[in-house]
């Protein structure tokens, strides 16, 4: 299968070629040239293991590697799960499920795909013998899952910018304790879009990408967004044969690349009605989906601090999908929205993804009363799931992140600090930080520096 930018003006590339660059030199993101149609697989995947099921998806998308290898790939980037079901099920209530996805090892969704690319570059590296310098931005949960992918790997080193104070202190000290030689942690002032838009200006200088060897590792990248639709498949399995007739799944998200995997998942034919997108008080998605404009506004700073971001980068891949795969429409949305900071749309097809916001009060509220009726506990992103749930449908929410990485929020709505070991280790760690500012000079300077070599 070969894999085709967005904006069109870049020549189609394979699987690797994809993962390697992430973002494509046109500055759109790669998107398989067709979507599959895999519904014939569903009976037969069905049964299948977390990592057998990966496996069993990932080679319809891939040429590059040998079976055994890519198998290998991926049953070494689960083993470090804490739970034998990797994405276990969870039934609340009658018609209401939780999808855990939080016991990867830096508890939170971004393991599931991050561990497989992580081990895609050592491969690469391997195979090639060139060295790779990781960039990548985060709003809390994508950094400290790159950073553990690529950790003590010879031949990477990965450079993470995240929003100085706009994180949670453990999703921080997740990424400054490591202790490892090849991680350098980034602290900018500002927001997350901040430090997407100086990352995106930093893969559009061609000379400098290919002069240090530069692949992007958010989730631009198309290996997450890929490995990320295999749990949908792994939940819809665990439901049970009678709720499968109207399934909805709910995604809290910030950068779209959550929900773009459901809606893949579902177009290659995985038998699902609808997915809403759950948001924070950071709504551009909700406000999109209901009135057709997508719109900035000033980010604000929230208890749900991954969803603290307006502008979606993996929104462009819908976008592509919607109007009519035409790259020159595509040119043209993201060069006026990027000049004005808005697009109308005069017309604007929702598909089957509809979308809701929630406040910081509301997630105060939401945790309370989740632990009060079900005795379950989740954290400030899965809260945002909660919102106006259809008692008609099967209802599975995704839960993004263990909610020991957000103590205060949750001891502030139950009054209790949850806790894990890991977590609780790190506090006794050295922390390591670059302040930097959010520039391109400033980052390509730091960048020549500590590259690789």
């Amino acid at each position: 299968m070969n894999y085709i930018s967005t904006r069109g003006q870049s020549p189609s590339v394979s699987f690797a070629e994809a993962v390697a660059a992430g973002l494509a030199p046109d500055g759109g993101l790669y998107f398989p040239q067709e979507i599959p149609n895999l519904s014939g697989n569903i009976e037969v995947w069905e049964s299948l293991s977390y990592a057998d099921l990966c496996f069993a998806f990932l080679e319809h998308f891939t040429e590059d590697y040998d079976s055994g290898i890519l198998r290998s790939i991926i049953y070494d980037a689960y083993a470090s799960f804490s739970h034998p079901d990797i994405a276990p099920l969870k039934n609340l209530e009658d018609n209401l499920f939780v999808l855990e996805l939080f016991h990867g090892p830096t508890l939170a969704f971004k393991d599931f795909a991050l561990q497989v690319l992580g081990n895609l570059y050592a491969e690469k590296i391997k195979n090639t013998g060139e060295k790779l310098n990781v960039l990548g931005a985060t709003s809390g949960d994508t950094g400290a899952a790159a950073i553990h992918g690529l950790l003590d790997k010879p031949g990477a080193n990965i450079f993470i910018l995240y929003p100085k104070g706009h994180i949670s202190d453990l999703q921080e000290r997740q990424m400054t304790c490591t202790g490892a030689d090849n991680v350098f942690p980034m602290a900018i002032e500002g927001s997350f879009d901040d430090a997407q838009n100086v990352i995106k200006e930093i893969f559009s200088d061609q000379e400098f990408r290919s002069s240090y060897n530069l692949s992007a590792v958010n989730s631009i990248n198309l290996a997450r967004i890929l490995a990320q639709c295999v749990y949908y498949f792994y939940a819809y399995f665990r439901l049970p044969l009678d709720k499968r007739e109207n399934v909805e799944f709910v995604v809290p998200t910030g950068n779209f690349g959550n929900i773009l995997s459901g809606w893949l998942a579902q177009k290659m034919g995985l038998p699902i009605k609808s997915l809403k997108i759950a948001t924070n008080r950071n709504d551009i998605l909700y406000r999109l989906f209901n009135t057709g404009v997508y719109s900035v506004s000033p980010v604000e700073f929230s208890h749900a601090p991954s969803m603290d971001i307006q502008v979606a980068s993996n929104f462009e891949r819908f976008l592509y999908y919607v109007e009519g795969n035409n790259p020159q429409r595509i040119l043209d949305i993201m060069t006026e929205f990027k000049s004005t900071g808005t697009y109308k749309f005069k017309e604007f097809n929702p598909d089957t993804l509809s979308s809701s916001h929630t406040s910081d009060e509301e997630i105060e509220n939401t945790i309370h009363r989740v632990h009060e009726q079900y005795d379950y506990i989740v954290d400030p992103h899965t809260a945002c799931g909660f919102k106006a749930i259809d008692p008609e449908k099967t209802t599975v929410i995704l839960a993004t992140a263990h909610p020991a990485k957000f103590p205060k929020t949750i001891e502030k709505a139950i009054g209790i600090e949850p806790t894990i070991e890991s977590l609780e280790i790190l506090k006794e760690k050295k922390s390591i930080f670059y302040p930097i500012a959010a520039e391109k000079k400033a980052i390509q300077g730091f960048i020549e520096e500590n590259a690789v070599s």
